[in-house]
């Protein structure tokens, strides 16, 4: 008899979302970022200027309420809370 969970890989580090810090991006992109996650998130959400909230999402990235997420297998970036 064998134990298939003892067998189990660890995943691979390569593989997993990191953060990334927001100095190393552009003001365009990080800007580009927050528009992304304002539609994403709040464009579904009946409001009517989803774009309204751009700077505040950008002063919760600033403060680091909010970071910057990069997915290696899928190749992308978002935000999303830093835990």
């Amino acid at each position: 008899m064998t134990d298939d969970a003892a067998y189990q890989g660890q995943p691979d580090p390569r593989q997993e979302k990191f953060i990334v810090e927001k100095e190393l991006l552009t003001e365009d992109q990080l800007t580009g970022l927050v528009e992304e996650y304002c539609t994403r998130y709040h464009g579904l959400n009946d409001t009517e200027n989803p774009l309204a909230e751009v700077n505040l999402v950008l002063a919760a990235v600033k403060r680091g309420d909010l970071v910057v997420w990069f997915d290696p297998v899928e190749n992308t970036a978002g935000l999303g809370s830093p835990s």
